[in-house]
């Protein structure tokens, strides 16, 4: 069973985490879905994460549904009108959007567990 089957699907910050995971979810559910972010293959946006999004578009499509992946900085927004044009040339529709955009990797810590982050250098960038 298909629930989604036929649903235009939005997930932008597609490229790791919790955007990843609900793309796929999408896919599962038969959608289409459009899988935007920064990092492509070859190109990584933050330091030496190796996640991309032609990869969440890949594992959508091996979950059931149809991914496309969009490589695109939702702080540009030349952009994200690109991609909505884009959209609604290839579409004619969107009904599902998800924000999962992400801009704090400078003050992550990754692989430092949370107990061990360092405080000042947090305060010092204005996050508590």
């Amino acid at each position: 069973m298909r629930p989604l089957e036929g649903r235009i699907a939005l997930v932008a910050g597609a490229t790791r985490g919790a955007g990843r995971a609900i793309a796929r979810a999408l896919g599962e559910g038969g959608a289409t879905v459009y899988c935007t972010g920064r990092s492509v293959r070859g190109t990584p946006a933050t330091g030496q994460r190796p996640e991309t999004i032609e990869e969440t578009a890949e594992l959508v499509t091996a979950g059931g549904g149809r991914g496309i992946a969009a490589q695109v900085d939702h702080t540009v927004a030349s952009q994200v009108e690109a991609l909505c044009a884009r959209i609604q040339r290839e579409q004619r529709r969107l009904q599902i959007l998800v924000n999962d955009v992400w801009g704090g990797d400078e003050l992550a810590e990754h692989g430092t567990p949370f107990w061990k982050l360092d405080r000042r250098r947090r305060l010092a960038e204005g996050v508590t």
